[in-house]
C-alpha cells in the first residue's frame, strides 16, 4: 500500500471518527435535556405533595398526647416520598444506561 493510501484511509477514518463523536454528543446532550426537566417535575411534584402534608397535618393543632405520634408519623412520610423519589430517579438513570 502506498503511503498516499494510506495518508488517505487514515483522514476518512479520522473523518468518520468526528461525524459520529458530533452524532454521539448532540444525543446525549438530548438525553440530557430530557432527564433534567423530568427530574424538576418531580422535584416540584414532591414539594407539592411535602407542603400539602405538613398543611393537612398541622402538629401543632393535635392535643398534646397525640402531638409526639404526628411528629412520627410526619416524618415517615416524609423519608417514604424522599425515598420513592430516589428510587424513581435511580430506574430513570438505569434506563438511560442502558
Amino acid at each position: 500500500m502506498q503511503i498516499k493510501h494510506l495518508i488517505i484511509f487514515s483522514l476518512v477514518g479520522i473523518m468518520a471518527l468526528l461525524a459520529f463523536n458530533i452524532i454521539n454528543d448532540y444525543q446525549r446532550e438530548k438525553d440530557r435535556e430530557m432527564a433534567l426537566s423530568s427530574t424538576t417535575s418531580e422535584q416540584k411534584t414532591a414539594h407539592t405533595l411535602v407542603s400539602d402534608t405538613s398543611n393537612s397535618n398541622n402538629i401543632a393543632n393535635k392535643p398534646l398526647g397525640e402531638q409526639p405520634k404526628a411528629i412520627l408519623d410526619d416524618a415517615t412520610t416524609k423519608i417514604d416520598q424522599a425515598q420513592q423519589t430516589d428510587q424513581a430517579r435511580l430506574a430513570q438513570m438505569d434506563d438511560e444506561a442502558k
